[in-house]
């Protein structure tokens, strides 16, 4: 085994690039998560998501992560990001930080497309959980308790296990 010299970086390219319209997308009713950069790739230490939201759509009720922190970037249109009490309305541009134990949500009640970019640190192989989602919310009915069981695998846990399914304006 060649004994690497203490003093001396080793410089390599492992970089990723991931156009607009690349990564693997995962289709629900009225919304579209595409898988920019994965846990895999960084080894766990983060993931970059995008999410495309239909006017009128909920992505996630009132939740919280205990070993992860969240960051919203809009890019598009506006969205309704509900953080404890209170509910900011992000355009594009805005940025929202949501450390871990912070209770969040986030829904598109504007009437256009939404989309926001969602990083996680760590990663905590997060496409696991998106990959789950549309499975189950491309499953009618929905089983709620099936969705609570992938919530938690992922480290997301429900304020209120009343109200905790995705769902859209008036339904």
């Amino acid at each position: 085994m060649q004994q690497q010299d203490a003093l001396q970086d080793v410089l390599e390219d492992r970089s990723v690039v991931v156009r607009p319209d690349e990564g693997e997308s995962i289709t629900f009713n009225g919304g579209k998560i595409t898988l920019k950069v994965t846990s895999d790739l960084t080894k766990d230490q983060l993931g970059l998501y995008e999410i495309r939201l239909d006017p009128g759509v909920v992505g996630a009720q009132l939740h919280y992560h205990r070993f992860m922190d969240e960051l919203f970037i809009v890019s598009k249109g506006k969205m309704t990001i509900q953080v404890g009490e209170r509910e900011i309305t992000a355009g594009a541009g805005a940025v929202v930080y949501v450390p871990r134990y912070t209770p969040h949500g986030f829904r598109n009640n504007s009437e256009e497309e939404a989309v926001i970019t969602l990083l996680f640190n760590p990663g905590q192989s997060r496409e696991g959980f998106f990959r789950g989602l549309g499975e189950i919310l491309n499953t009618q009915p929905v089983d709620p308790a099936k969705f609570l069981r992938l919530y938690q695998k992922y480290d997301s846990y429900p304020v209120d296990t009343g109200n905790f399914m995705p769902e859209r304006k008036g339904s």
